[in-house]
């Protein structure tokens, strides 16, 4: 099995030709809106394992790239009202260059008979909607798909079994079968693709950084996992 690693939502960073559009914006770049605080710092330790591995630092307030093209949320609050030639100037230069680029990967991967095994790294915020999220680490994936349940299952196990306390839900605090980049590429790649996505908790995140033990706890995890 060949493992792909990637991080859509890095950083929030904005390319400077966009920054007028985003004068207003810094509450919200700085926010969850803006990023996932601690995904990159989980992703740099994760990525040691990987046959590949890709990650973005553009906010996704210029484009989300965890959604689909039709999807009405793609473009935010700040770039959601821009003529349709600029929208297609970002998809072209921000949007379809990364996720193009793990396609490609996944493509080479399977043309050689090879199963790959792709984790995005993603975190969220521990209360939303004044609703606390009772969960420390969400692995989500399609529950029809046998072969991402079983790995899905196989790693919670890992998980428990280095650190008991750890609070680990699936398909929470979303649906891993919900629009997303592991949903379009389970339909590009019907069969020898898992797509797993990896939620963790943002309460663990200190100045954009992870604790070193939940890292390695994580990382150890899936290596056993994949054995």
């Amino acid at each position: 099995m060949k493992l792909i690693i990637t991080c859509e939502h890095g950083g929030n960073s904005i390319p400077k030709e966009y920054s007028p559009f985003f004068k207003t914006a810094s509450k919200e770049l700085q926010s969850h809106r803006g990023y996932d605080p601690g995904a990159l710092d989980l992703f740099n330790t994760l990525k040691t394992l990987a046959t590949y591995s890709h990650f973005s630092t553009n906010s996704r307030l210029l484009i989300e790239l965890n959604r689909s093209l039709h999807h009405k949320n793609l473009f935010s609050d700040f770039t959601k009202e821009l003529k349709t030639l600029e929208k297609q100037a970002i998809i072209e230069h921000y949007y379809l260059p990364y996720r193009n680029a793990i396609e490609r990967e996944i493509t080479q991967q399977i043309s050689k008979k090879e199963t790959v095994l792709h984790l995005s790294i993603h975190s969220f915020i521990p209360v939303f909607n004044g609703n606390k999220r009772s969960c420390d680490l969400g692995i989500l994936y399609d529950s029809s798909i046998d072969n991402e349940k079983q790995w899905a299952t196989k790693f919670k196990r890992s998980l428990q079994a280095a650190d008991s306390n750890l609070h680990i839900r699936f398909n929470y605090p979303y649906l891993g079968k919900a629009d997303g980049f592991t949903t379009y590429l389970r339909k590009q790649f019907p069969d020898n693709y898992l797509g797993i996505e990896l939620e963790l908790n943002q309460k663990f995140t200190l100045q954009n950084k992870i604790p070193f033990a939940l890292k390695n706890t994580i990382l150890q995890a899936i290596k056993k996992a994949l054995n």
